[in-house]
C-alpha cells in the first residue's frame, strides 16, 4: 500500500532557488505559519528539486501555481508525488531593473512574469527571478524582471516597481511505499 506523509511532519522543503526567489520566501512563510522551524533547499528548477528530494515523511516540494510546466511535473510524477495543499502569499516586490545607465535592449526573465517586461525588449529566459538579476548584473542582459531583494543583492537600479503579487504556492508530498 502507498501512503502520503502528513504536512504536520514537514521539516524540509525543496524549492526553486537561488536565494531571493519568491518560492524561497513562500517556504519560509509556510514554516512561520506552521509554527515551526525547518530547512529550505534551493535548486535551479523545481524538476531538479524533485530529483534531489528524498522519499521521506518529513519532506515536501514547494511549487508555484504559475511555474511553467507545473502541470507536467504533477502528471509525470503521479506515482511518486501528490499535491497536499496550497496557500497564498504575496510575492516579493516584482521589479524591472537595470545594471547600467543605457536604455535596455534585452531583458532576463523567468517565463512566468515575462509579461511584466516592456514588449520591445528581447527576452532571455532563465530559471528563476533571482537568476534573472544575476544574469543582468553579469552583463548578459541589459535589464531583468526580478524580485526586489535580488535586485538589491546585485546592486541593480530599479526602473519600475510592480509591487507584490498575491500568489498561490503548492505543496507536493512524496508517496511513501509501505
Amino acid at each position: 500500500m502507498n501512503t502520503i506523509s502528513s504536512l504536520d511532519r514537514i521539516t524540509r522543503l525543496y524549492t526553486l532557488g537561488p536565494t531571493g526567489t519568491n518560492c524561497e520566501q513562500a517556504a519560509q512563510e509556510w514554516f512561520r505559519r506552521a509554527g515551526r522551524s525547518g530547512d529550505v533547499y534551493l535548486h535551479d528548477t523545481l524538476e531538479d528539486a524533485l530529483e534531489e528530494m528524498p522519499v521521506a515523511d518529513d519532506v515536501a516540494l514547494l511549487g508555484c501555481a504559475v511555474y511553467p510546466e507545473l502541470h507536467t511535473l504533477v502528471f509525470a510524477n503521479l506515482d511518486r508525488l501528490a499535491i497536499a495543499g496550497s496557500f497564498v502569499v504575496p510575492t516579493h516586490h516584482m521589479v524591472l531593473a537595470i545594471a547600467g545607465d543605457d536604455a535596455p535592449a534585452t531583458v532576463a526573465t523567468h517565463p512566468a512574469p515575462q509579461k511584466l517586461a516592456p514588449p520591445h525588449l528581447a527576452r532571455l529566459l532563465v530559471n528563476s527571478n533571482a537568476r534573472a538579476a544575476a544574469v543582468c548584473a553579469e552583463g548578459t542582459a541589459d535589464s531583468c524582471i526580478t524580485t526586489l531583494p535580488a535586485a538589491e543583492r546585485h546592486g541593480l537600479i530599479v526602473l519600475r516597481d510592480f509591487g507584490p503579487v498575491p500568489m498561490d504556492f503548492t505543496l507536493h508530498l512524496p508517496i511513501l511505499a509501505r
